[in-house]
């Protein structure tokens, strides 16, 4: 899959919801929580897979969502996901060939575990900042840490895991200013290490990612809410646009 192509994919992909932690509830709360002060009340998610995440922002009641996904396989689940939802839209395409044409100009975009599947991320960002409505936001959850770029990064997909200087400049040069940028789940680099670089598995069982999930982001969530962690498997970044 290209996800800078200008026409929906007409190949299967499933690569988003065979993220390790896609199907982790816990997970996706903390990630919302953080997101939660900047959500506005029309939402834009690029790259919205099954809707899986899709489920948590609607939870906030916005007036309108727009859900973006350009895989032919996994938009159907989708549009299913979402057709119940009043003001909620599924859009089988790229927003690069959308950006100009979407439904409802959005005060919210999203980016959970998409960003680094866009080969033209730059080119991405400065798309997003021309849509987004003057006040709005940009939320981004990605991967972090280059050195941990292993056999599972590979198999769904990712062109890269960033380091934190380099979202931070993506993001300022794409004319956002950000309001805040840091680490995220410490304790998950160590078993990734181990799990995709050291072993080199392209994936983890459910009952792993349920014990992870049920057990250890609860306690993190908690940590990281008191104390900034140093590094982390992902990074997560808000950003504004002023003008």
């Amino acid at each position: 899959m290209n996800p800078n192509s200008d026409a929906p994919d007409s190949g299967e992909y499933f690569g988003r919801d065979l993220e390790a932690m896609s199907f982790a509830v816990n997970y996706h709360h903390w990630i919302m929580d953080r997101f939660r002060p900047y959500v506005g009340r029309h939402l834009l998610e690029i790259g919205a897979g099954t809707g899986n995440f899709s489920e948590f922002l609607l939870q906030s009641q916005p007036q309108s969502l727009t859900a973006l996904e350009p895989s032919s396989n996994m938009f159907p689940l989708l549009h299913d996901r979402l057709a119940s939802h009043p003001g909620a839209v599924a859009i089988n395409d790229f927003f690069g060939a959308r950006h100009s044409d979407l439904p409802t100009t959005p005060d919210t975009v999203f980016y959970v575990n998409v960003l680094e599947h866009i080969e033209d991320d730059a080119a991405e960002l400065a798309y997003v900042h021309e849509s987004l409505r003057t006040g709005g936001h940009l939320c981004i959850f990605v991967p972090a840490l280059p050195w941990l770029y292993g056999t599972a990064d590979a198999a769904v997909g990712h062109f890269r895991r960033y380091r934190r200087g380099e979202l931070l400049n993506r993001v300022q040069d794409a004319g956002f200013e950000v309001l805040h940028c840091r680490y995220f789940d410490i304790a998950g680099v160590l078993p990734w290490w181990l799990l995709f670089r050291v072993l080199r598995r392209e994936a983890v069982s459910a009952g792993q990612v349920d014990l992870y999930d049920r057990w250890i982001v609860p306690v993190m969530r908690r940590i990281e809410g008191w104390i900034p962690p140093p590094i982390g498997k992902n990074l997560i970044l808000v950003a504004r646009k002023n003008d």
